[in-house]
């Protein structure tokens, strides 16, 4: 993100036309996952949880060998910060190469090492094919999908776009709508696509931080992809970015989660992203919560802690991280009890303790965190309290991959109680967070993800050590001696 004063250096997306047009992704009917079933209620579609898994020796052994190797190697260069600090400079120079010899996209032996190493850690792939690949592995593991997004983007400095060249500024947004569709059109039924609304160019992102109503060419394309989104039964969500064109993008937000949610009575369709490091956050929501209350729909809520942390103008933040921490799980016990609290306090002038409907998806490689809201549900359970909120988890693919599988299988290292174990079988919905796109347009993602995990050594050093453990295991168990 941006500080309060706009850098010319903003990145925004710009995506790369499909060869098809736009209107052949409205006539497709939507690919069903073979694992899943599917039931109308409501007049909705919605995904039967998959069946409860057993739980085996150790979370991480449904992972291939494969992946856990790759996974020690690049967490055990992520956590070093020996060997970081090299990487992202070597990062740096495939993202934004000076010569043909480090462009991957020309390079075909560099193109196939960055392909089988951290592309294929953190990326979905390349076109269609591979990405419903993916989707379907992840499916196989557990998982109950994906949040999808294309990678691709520029600098605003590369564009020769001026704003006010209307035609140049279509162009712009024709190619976001149909990379968008595209991407859509890529996910299945109950997948998340990420959407960022600075990917519409110059233009959109001259109104964004404004705060001004987006255009009318602007507002039909993102009408399209969410007709398209509703008609596949898939779910969008925006993305947060930096404090400079962040409240442009929550009113947009609000605008299209009335258009998309209260079609679908009882259910979030379009998702906002909430930063927990914000100290203006539980505001802000507590706000939006009231606004859909008003409007009438369920509010959709990805709640993440934030990734802008060295850009962001410091008094945005709060001072330590502990409060970052009691922010977040303060908001996140108040949606799922569906009552106002400490932290996430009520703004309306008829105050009332109940929050309005709303579905959320916990964000999050905090392991402290995901465990509070897993216990908080099962206790909800073992007490008969059937919850309206729809609970989702994320993480990012090939990053805390062993608090999705632990979640997956009930944090089953922990002694649960006699309520808890009636009811463990519960399948929480876990997702993965991926990208798609080619290997030239990975490089920006792939810096990004080397970047965060400077300001993340810790986190990455414990998944370092729960692959290494797993590693061992197999080890064992190879030569008879354990499971």
């Amino acid at each position: 993100m941006k500080a309060a004063t706009p850098r010319p250096s903003m990145r925004v997306l710009s995506n790369i036309p499909p060869p098809h047009q736009a209107t052949r992704f409205v006539s497709r009917t939507s690919t069903k996952s073979s694992l899943t079933a599917d039931t109308p209620t409501n007049g909705l579609w919605h995904q039967t949880p998959p069946p409860p898994r057993k739980s085996p020796a150790s979370p991480l052994a449904q992972l291939p060998l494969s992946s856990i190797l790759r996974s020690l190697l690049i967490l055990s260069v992520s956590s070093s910060t020996v060997l970081l600090k090299p990487c992202i400079y070597t990062l740096s120079l495939l993202a934004h190469p000076k010569t043909p010899a480090l462009d991957v996209a020309k390079n075909p032996l560099l193109n196939l090492l960055v392909k089988h190493t951290l592309y294929k850690q953190f990326n979905a792939g390349e076109n269609k094919l591979e990405v419903q690949r993916t989707i379907q592995t992840i499916k196989q593991l557990g998982y109950r999908g994906v949040l999808l997004g294309y990678a691709r983007e520029v600098l605003v400095s590369e564009s020769n776009t001026n704003p006010a060249d209307e035609k140049a500024s279509r162009q712009e947004i024709q190619m976001w709508l149909d990379g968008t569709l595209q991407t859509v059109d890529m996910a299945q039924e109950g997948d998340f696509v990420a959407l960022k609304f600075t990917g519409m160019g110059v233009q959109a992102l001259q109104h964004l931080q404004k705060q001004a109503a987006p255009s009318s060419f602007m507002d039909q394309a993102i009408q399209q992809v969410c007709d398209l989104a509703v008609s596949r039964n898939v779910r969008l969500l925006v993305d947060a970015e930096e404090q400079a064109v962040q409240p442009g993008i929550e009113e947009w937000t609000m605008k299209y989660q009335k258009y998309c949610n209260s079609r679908t009575p009882g259910r979030a369709v379009f998702y906002n992203t909430y930063q927990g490091y914000l100290r203006s956050t539980p505001t802000t929501l507590a706000r939006h919560l009231e606004i859909s209350r008003r409007d009438g729909y369920t509010l959709g809520v990805k709640l993440v802690r934030g990734a802008y942390m060295k850009t962001e103008p410091r008094h945005l933040i709060w001072a330590k991280k502990e409060e970052t921490d009691e922010c977040y799980d303060g908001v996140v016990e108040a949606l799922l009890t569906r009552r106002y609290n400490a932290m996430l306090k009520s703004t309306s002038a008829e105050h009332t303790a109940e929050l309005p409907p709303v579905n959320i998806i916990i964000a999050t490689h905090n392991r402290e965190s995901v465990r509070k809201a897993h216990a908080l549900r099962l206790q909800q359970s073992s007490q008969g309290k059937e919850s309206s909120v729809e609970l989702s988890y994320a993480q990012l693919q090939g990053m805390a991959d062993e608090i999705s599988c632990e979640l997956l299988h009930g944090f089953h290292d922990a002694e649960p109680t006699s309520e808890q174990k009636a009811v463990s079988s519960e399948s929480p919905s876990v997702y993965k967070l991926l990208t798609w796109g080619s290997v030239k347009e990975c490089m920006g993602f792939l810096l990004r993800r080397a970047v965060e995990n400077t300001e993340a050594v810790g986190r990455t050093k414990d998944s370092q050590e729960a692959m290494f453990t797993e590693l061992k295991r197999r080890a064992r168990r190879s030569v008879g001696l354990g499971n």
